[in-house]
């Protein structure tokens, strides 16, 4: 908690910088930001949850239109003045009812899990890869397609030309991510057209939380300013790659910092550069793969990116597999080159963050608790293996559909122990009712298939 003199003194340095209004952003079970603004005058009062929310009017907070208000609190530690509009201070925020952390909250249900973890002598960091699509949008039908003039090579990925022809957009993402402190490595044109990557450096797990959820708004808001739409998506194109966001994995020690992940390859039986620890954290992270997919892959869309093929003319890259591996993105956990992390590849642009991360931590440190070991890594391609040989090797598929992954997630008792209740109630019946929905809907599809077939 803050004083009245450190809120007063975190006020002054705002608008000596030209601050004049402060967000207060959180997100509903989507991932979505929803929030209240304040003049900068009023952030003590802010600070004292003097914003209140009808947790009725927003999805998966499951409130009753009876029930008290919802406030949110911001984070002062994460503040970011907007680059583009600099009177705005973005603060991420946690919801509280009556005087304490709200339980619907995802962003709070990631800090009780790390809190959980340091009682473990752990700390967690967190790398996101950011995929998204820059689009043109008809202004007469409302459909978006890739600017084809200037990015529509066959086979676009890392193309030159496609990239500069973007630069405009590209370099205000980019510099806004550096001057925003988040180190990025690299960025590049992504394996379909219209589609790029952003990488930065890898943070403890709520900063990197944190800056998706800003990233997200940024990217969107440079698009719009291009006349152009960013969108992370899933899988905008039925021919073409999806967005993934994947998650790299490590855990820290508290006291030292150090990677506890991390070990000479040469010193490692299996050779992938993982501890013992960084091994059991992956068998738990497989044992509760199937459950884990319907917070990391959270939209009906996203089970059209996590096919071997559909109606591509290649492989496409997703995986479809709970199984692991060195470097082979066949697996849906990869140990890149050198080990000292975790990558969990079924991760996309829809996911909610927090709650994700959440569910990942809680399933690798019971993984640890119980020295779960995901056995042998795969390094063959998966997708050309046939079911005896799959099932020999114990590797399950991930779900097929939303709801698949939304049913394995409701048997699965670790969800509960983590979200408690209410939270996985919510989460459930949100993405029951979006699957509903998307299974009574009559698609142009159905039409053109079965209109004059019947």
């Amino acid at each position: 908690m803050y004083t009245a003199e450190q809120i007063t003194t975190i006020q002054n340095d705002l608008k000596q910088k030209g601050v004049k209004y402060c967000i207060g952003a959180y997100v509903d079970i989507h991932g979505v930001q929803k929030g209240k603004v304040v003049p900068i005058d009023h952030l003590q009062q802010m600070m004292k949850g003097s914003e209140r929310y009808t947790g009725y009017a927003l999805d998966g907070l499951g409130q009753a239109p009876n029930d008290e208000e919802l406030v949110s609190i911001p984070d002062l530690s994460k503040i970011i003045q907007l680059p583009w509009e600099p009177k705005l201070a973005w603060m991420p925020a946690d919801l509280h009812f009556q005087d304490k952390p709200y339980e619907l909250s995802t962003r709070v249900a990631l800090k009780r899990q790390l809190a959980a973890a340091k009682e473990l002598g752990f700390g967690m960091n967190l790398g996101i890869e950011c995929e998204i699509y820059l689009l043109d949008r008809d202004e007469q039908t409302g459909k978006v397609s890739v600017p084809v003039k200037r990015d529509n090579l066959t086979k676009p990925c890392y193309d030159i030309q496609g990239f500069v022809d973007n630069f405009s957009w590209l370099d205000k993402v980019a510099s806004t991510i550096n001057d925003l402190g988040w180190d990025l490595y690299s960025f590049d044109h992504e394996d379909a057209n219209g589609q790029f990557e952003f990488d930065f450096k890898y943070a403890d797990a709520l900063e990197t939380c944190d800056r998706l959820t800003f990233f997200r708004f940024m990217a969107k808001h440079f698009a719009d300013g291009e006349g152009l739409v960013a969108t992370m998506m899933p899988k905008p194109f039925a021919d073409k790659t999806g967005n993934g966001a994947h998650f790299n994995m490590s855990l820290y020690d508290i006291e030292t910092k150090e990677n506890l992940f991390e070990c000479d390859p040469a010193d490692d039986p299996r050779g992938l550069g993982l501890t013992p620890l960084g091994y059991h954290f992956i068998g738990g992270i497989l044992k509760h793969g199937r459950a884990l997919c319907a917070a990391f892959a959270p939209t009906v869309n996203s089970y059209k990116r996590l096919v071997r093929r559909g109606e591509m003319a290649t492989f496409s890259w997703a995986p479809v597999f709970n199984s692991y591996g060195s470097n082979n993105r066949t697996n849906s956990v990869r140990v890149p080159f050198k080990g000292g992390r975790c990558e969990s590849r079924n991760a996309d642009g829809a996911v909610n963050p927090y709650l994700a991360c959440s569910l990942a931590l809680a399933a690798g440190l019971e993984g640890i608790r119980e020295q779960i070991d995901p056995g042998h890594p795969n390094e063959d391609n998966l997708y050309e293996i046939n079911d005896t040989e799959r099932r020999d090797r114990g590797i399950e598929f991930l779900p097929h559909t939303l709801q698949d992954a939304v049913e394995a997630f409701a048997t699965d008792p670790l969800v509960e122990e983590t979200l408690g209740t209410e939270l996985k109630q919510e989460f459930i019946r949100y993405k029951t009712l979006e699957w509903e929905a998307y299974h009574l809907t009559i698609s142009e599809w159905e039409r053109e298939r079965y209109m004059d077939m019947f």
